[in-house]
This record gives C-alpha cells, sequence and structure tokens, in this order.
C-alpha cells in the first residue's frame, strides 16, 4: 500500500496543507516543534481512527477552529483508495470512502494499513499493560475490523456491568434500594447481574482468543526482529528469513499473552483453546469473585486486565532489560507488526503496509541506527521525521525524497 497524496485542513499546526507523496523513501525534516510529527500522525490516524500521542481528538484541531479535515489518497492492491476523515470534538466524526458516506466510523479500520515506531514506544516495554493491549488490538483491527465491533460491545458490557457492581456495593453497605416488579432490590440486582456475566464472557472470550491467536502470530518474528535490532549479523539483508523459518530462530526476546483465564485453563505459550473452553473458563470465575467484585465495584475478570509480557532472557523485560535494549525490544515489536501484515497478510493482495518512523534516529545509538536503516531499505513505503539530516542512517539506500517542514508548511526539497 502506497500513499499518493495527503491534504489536511485545521489539522494541528496546518491551516492548509496539500502534499504530493512519492513512493520509496520520503524523509521530512525539520526543527523540532515545526509540524513533522504532526503529518504521520494524521496518516497513522486514518490507520487506527487514533493519535499515538494524545487521546482525545481535541488537541488534533487547529487552534481557533471547530473541524479537522483528513484527505489522503493510496494505492492499495493496485487500485486507487480515497479517504476523507472530518474531526468535530464533542461531535461525532464522520468519513467517507471511494467518496461515499461511511455509516459508522470504525468501518474505516482495515482499509489503511500502516505501521508506526515513535518515541512513545518505549512506553510498550516500560510502562503498564494498557499501552501493550491497546498496541495488540490497534494491530487485530487492521488484520481482522470486525473486532473492532467485538471490543466496543466488550467495553459497553463492562461500563454497564461495573455500575451495577456499585450500585450493589452501595445496597451491601446500607443503601436503600426499591422493589423492581416485587422483587427484593438485591435479589433484583443479582439476576441482572448474571445477564451481565453471560454478555462479559461472550465478547470477553471472542476478543480474549483473538489477542492469543495474534500473539501466537506474532512470536516468531518478534524474536527474529529482535536479532534483526540488536545484532549487526542479524541486520543483513541476506539473513531475511521466511515466516516458516522464523520460529526456528534461537532468541533471547519472546512475547507472551498473559490472562488469568489462560493460567486457570493451564494454556501453554503457542497454544489456542477453543472459543467455549474460553467462554465457560471465564464465566466460572466471574461467577466466583462475585462477592469481590461487589466489594470494590469493578469487573475483575476479562482481557480487559489482560497483558502482553514481553520478555528478554527469559525475564520479564520490564524491570530488567537495560535502555538500549528496551528500544531493540520496542522495535522488534513494530517490526513484526510490519512483517506480519507484509509477509502473512499480503497474500491478500492488500500488499506491504505502509512503514512510519517518527522521531526515532535521534533515539537510537549509531549501531541501531544503522542496522535499522539495513533492516527498512527496499521497503515499498517509508515515511520518516528527523530533524537533522545528518541523522538519517548511511545505511538507508534507495532515492531519498526529501521534505522540509516549517511551521504550516511542507516542501518537497
Amino acid at each position: 500500500m502506497q500513499l499518493t497524496a495527503l491534504d489536511l485542513t485545521a489539522f494541528r499546526s496546518y491551516q492548509r496543507l496539500s502534499l504530493p507523496v512519492e513512493p520509496g523513501i520520503t524523509v521530512m525534516v525539520g526543527p523540532n516543534g515545526q509540524g513533522k510529527t504532526n503529518i504521520v500522525e494524521a496518516v497513522w490516524y486514518l490507520a487506527t481512527l487514533s493519535s499515538h500521542r494524545v487521546p482525545h481528538d481535541a488537541a488534533l484541531v487547529h487552534r481557533g477552529e471547530s473541524t479537522a479535515i483528513i484527505r489522503a489518497s493510496f494505492v492499495r492492491a493496485g487500485r486507487p483508495l480515497q479517504v476523507d476523515l472530518e474531526l468535530t470534538p464533542g461531535r461525532s466524526n464522520r468519513a467517507r470512502l471511494q467518496g461515499q458516506n461511511v455509516s459508522r466510523l470504525r468501518d474505516l479500520l482495515g482499509e489503511v494499513r500502516a505501521v508506526l515506531f515513535a518515541p512513545e514506544d518505549l512506553g510498550l516495554v516500560k510502562a503498564d499493560p494498557e499501552g501493550r493491549r491497546r498496541f495488540l488490538d490497534e494491530l487485530l483491527f487492521v488484520i481482522a475490523p470486525r473486532y473492532a465491533s467485538v471490543k466496543a460491545d466488550y467495553d459497553r458490557v463492562l461500563k454497564q456491568r461495573g455500575n451495577l457492581l456499585k450500585q450493589m456495593r452501595s445496597m451491601r453497605r446500607g443503601g436503600s434500594g426499591r422493589s423492581v416488579g416485587g422483587l427484593d432490590p438485591a435479589e433484583s440486582a443479582a439476576s441482572t447481574l448474571e445477564v451481565w456475566d453471560q454478555q462479559l464472557a461472550r465478547h470477553g472470550a471472542d476478543l480474549l482468543r483473538a489477542r492469543l491467536h495474534l500473539v501466537n502470530r506474532l512470536r516468531p518474528h518478534l524474536g527474529y526482529s529482535y536479532l534483526r535490532v540488536a545484532t549487526d549479523e542479524g541486520a543483513e539483508a541476506a539473513l531475511d528469513l521466511p515466516p516458516a523459518q522464523r520460529g526456528e530462530v534461537s532468541s533471547p526476546a519472546d512475547v507472551r499473552y498473559r490472562s488469568a483465564v489462560l493460567d486457570e485453563l493451564g494454556t501453554a505459550p503457542g497454544e489456542l483453546p477453543g472459543l467455549r473452553e474460553i467462554h465457560d473458563a471465564m464465566l466460572e470465575m466471574i461467577a466466583a469473585r462475585h462477592d469481590e467484585e461487589i466489594d470494590r465495584g469493578a469487573s475483575l475478570t476479562g482481557p480487559h486486565r489482560d497483558d502482553l509480557e514481553i520478555r528478554l532472557h527469559d525475564f520479564p523485560a520490564k524491570g530488567y532489560a537495560s535502555h538500549g535494549e528496551s528500544w531493540s525490544l520496542a522495535l522488534a515489536l513494530r517490526l513484526a507488526s510490519y512483517d506480519l501484515l507484509r509477509l502473512e497478510e499480503g497474500d491478500l493482495g492488500d500488499g506491504e503496509p505502509i512503514l512510519i518512523l517518527d522521531d526515532v534516529f535521534s533515539e537510537l545509538d549509531v549501531h541501531r541506527r544503522e542496522r535499522l536503516g539495513r533492516i527498512v531499505t527496499g521497503a515499498s513505503q517509508v515515511l520518516i521525521t528527523t530533524a537533522n539530516d545528518t541523522d538519517i542512517p548511511a545505511s538507508l539506500d534507495g532515492e531519498i525524497h526529501v521534505v522540509d517542514v516549517r511551521l504550516g508548511e511542507a516542501v518537497p526539497r
């Protein structure tokens, strides 16, 4: 997949931007704070319907404006693709695909395929599980967009069930409750809780199994990608192994999907239990923790509490890996995602995704920078942001298109 043109209106620092984009490697160069990241953030938003920098859309709209517009032209599987998106904080965003209105925004997911590596990705190794769950879900939605609806349904049930648990906690602590249909309030709440239990287990099992299947597919790419970014020999193009051989490579890096439900089932790394098996175990665990959940006013079992455990030398990387090793692991996660889409999903006719490297060369030491350059050389399209031309590694071979970025402007050199 290739981006051919990007038009921004009232997006971030750009009142108006029209930027043609060439295949191959495009490097956006300019001092910090001039708007380089804003350009690639717009592309990433079209791919994931979220920003990699802020949790809310309000920061994406140019100061003094009410709506931001992203228009982008792509070529996907040899055919043109046009995506338009209007961001209006406080109201529902609107989108058009090939000039036609999209009824649900999440129907855009999977249309634009991209992988982004940014300084914020260090948090994938060092920060809390929420970011790692988001990483998995973003990749999952690109591969199988229907799971965006599953996740939305799960979040809705989780919220409603949480509200009920808080009400039951209040009743348990002596709060008054009114009779509902002649039933005692506590009995009515308990009956309603069982209904939410069933829905939580149904949507939760579907999401958990999809995440687990994704991690199982990602594991061989992760171990192999870590060797490529951590060793000079691994980064050589001649050692680019096909997917079938990557699982045979001995690597110190590994990743596991951690869930109390899978622990209860005794699931070994690489295994994939059936959907009914996961559902039944989750439902049983939910019912067993009712008292504790009511006391705490929160749901304690389900994929919202799971984690993607990143390991190095068979130890959890968080708290064990050095700063450099953590960078290599974060980069390996993104490269593994890129390879999964490029090698295993590319046979669907989509081609490889757009690879985005947002201000990462300045964060990497010279050895990792050169390795990364060797690894991404030859990619169909790479978008790079950097403050200095000198940060571009010499190993990044081939024709490079440079765009000079100054506040509010981006001009091809």
